[in-house]
């Protein structure tokens, strides 16, 4: 069984092993190996990475196929009307094809009537800037958008943007299991 890091991305860090414009990469703060990252978060996007050292590991739970779970809290401009939610339920179409969310729901009640609303969102699929793809598609802009769980595995509350650990026990076991 291979090693799985848990990593919590922050905003500004690039998913990549060097950037000819010298940004900060994800792969600087993790500690030495050949680590494959488990999907992507583009620049703007924080939250929980995967990186393991088991080519078949991050096959699998990145391949469409294998339909894993990634659940989000999404930060979005404006309130989405009912006929909004049902398009992200039941699917839009974007450049690339049609995409839903497997799941929508608002996160946080007290927060109706501002400018911003949270949602929490799922989907089993991670192409290029799709959540935000999405939200685009029936009028509204992601302002934040953070991983919170990808398969089994959910962003420890106490590990701070930029740290990392070491998956181990049932956590690792439920990973290699999917």
């Amino acid at each position: 069984m291979g090693r799985v890091l848990i990593y919590n991305k922050p905003e500004g860090e690039l998913v990549t092993r060097s950037d000819p414009e010298g940004r900060p990469t994800v792969f600087s703060r993790l500690p030495a190996g050949r680590w494959v990252a488990v999907g992507r978060l583009d620049i703007n996007s924080a939250g929980l990475l995967l990186f393991t050292d088991d080519g078949e590991l991050a096959n699998r739970l990145m391949h469409p196929r294998y339909e894993v779970e990634r659940e989000y809290a999404a930060r979005v401009q404006g309130e989405l009307r009912v006929d909004d939610l049902a398009k992200l339920r039941h699917g839009v179409q974007l450049e690339d094809g049609p995409a839903a969310f497997t799941r929508i729901e608002a996160a946080d009640q007290r927060s109706a009537g501002g400018a911003n609303r949270w949602y929490r969102i799922a989907l089993k699929e991670g192409r290029n800037r799709e959540v935000r793809r999405m939200f685009e598609a029936v009028g509204a802009r992601v302002s934040r958008l953070l991983r919170v769980r990808y398969g089994p595995v959910e962003l420890p509350r106490d590990l701070k943007p930029g740290e990392w650990r070491e998956l181990k026990g049932k956590s690792l076991e439920e990973l290699f299991a999917k």
